[in-house]
Order: structure tokens, then sequence, then C-alpha cells
């Protein structure tokens, strides 16, 4: 856990940068196919220190976010199933397989959305073969939403956020963490849920 909140300190950092937009869209980027910590948490620091500016930060994130996700997809797609065993337990590839013969791209869309760990289902995504542009679209849409809602929350409440945010900017650094290790232990428990009973041994 210590490791991750340093990190998150590392990426907080680039907002005082002129490099931070830049950052922004590298760490959107990269958390959608690899990088283990959610972009948002140097999307809300570019917000508070410049908050006019932040639906233009929250596109850039999208962006940043959605090219990632065709990385995945294509590492995935060309990768195949040996790819995404190396990355996760074969009953949580089961689970994941689930969810899309279940919900096709709306599974991309709700882990897009929310803290479920993003880069296991774009990759999966090019495994299992959505359609491409589908695959984008959703991405784009649940992405943007998500990161637009981080922006606008700071535009609208304005200094009332901005002041309640940084009095509490480690504790929403470690809340981003926390979600962030709920949502694979959230996938983690409903890959066992979904697992076939093992067999009894054979007598």
């Amino acid at each position: 856990m210590e490791w991750l909140r340093e990190l998150a300190g590392w990426m907080v950092g680039w907002a005082q940068t002129p490099a931070g937009p830049l950052a922004l869209l590298a760490l959107a980027a990269a958390e959608a196919s690899f990088f283990p910590l959610p972009p948002d948490l140097l999307l809300l620091a570019l917000d508070l220190l410049e908050p006019e500016r932040g639906f233009v930060f929250a596109a850039i994130c999208t962006v940043g976010s959605t090219l990632g996700g065709i990385a995945g997809y294509a590492a995935g797609r060309w990768g195949g199933r040996p790819l995404l065993t190396r990355v996760v337990s074969a009953p949580k590839i089961l689970f994941i397989e689930q969810q899309f013969h279940r919900y096709d791209v709306w599974a991309i869309a709700i882990a897009g959305f929310t803290p479920i760990p993003y880069k296991l289902f774009t990759i999966a995504g090019g495994v299992f073969r959505l359609r491409f542009w589908r695959f984008v679209l959703t991405s784009a849409l649940s992405r943007g939403a998500r990161f637009f809602l981080v922006s606008a929350t700071v535009f609208v409440f304005g200094a009332q956020a901005k002041r309640l945010i940084q009095d509490y900017f480690e504790a929403f650094t470690l809340g981003f963490v926390v979600l962030l290790v709920g949502g694979f232990f959230v996938v983690k428990w409903a890959a066992r849920a979904c697992a076939p009973p093992k067999l009894p041994p054979a007598t």
C-alpha cells in the first residue's frame, strides 16, 4: 500500500510542472493498459490549480485513456489468451469472459466508469474480439463521463470544492488507492463465485 501512495504522490507532482497536461495524457493512456493508478488523481490536482481549464483536462484524460484502451485491446487481440493468462488467473478470465457474453460492450462501460480495473477489460476485449469501433466508442463515452464528472464537480462547486479537496487531498488520494485495491478484490471475489465447482477426487 505504501508504494502505491508514493506513486500517487509522484503522479500528483506533475500538476506543478508545465508538462502536467502531457503527463495526464500519458498516464491516462498507461493506466488503461498497464499502469496501476487511475489518472483521476492528476486530473483532480490540475483541476484544483486551474478549474477554468477543467474540461480541457477532462478531454485530454479521455483521449489518453481511450488510446490506452486501444493499446490494451490490440495487445489482447494479437497476444491472445496466453497474454491474458500472464496478467490474471484462470478464474478471473472466466469471470470476465462471462461478463462479455452477458453484457457485450456494456462490460467495458461498467469497468470504464467504476473502480473495477479497466485494463483487465481492455485486454480481454481484444482477446474475446469485441467489435473494435463499438469498443472504442464505449470506452470514450464511459471514460469521458467519469473524467468530466470529476472536472465538473470542481468547476460547479468552485472555491468550496477546491477548499474541501485541498484540505483533505491526502484522504482523497488514499480513497482512490482503496477503491483501486477494492476493485481488484471485487473481480477476485466475483471470479471465485462464478468458477465451476471442483469435482471430488476419483476413488
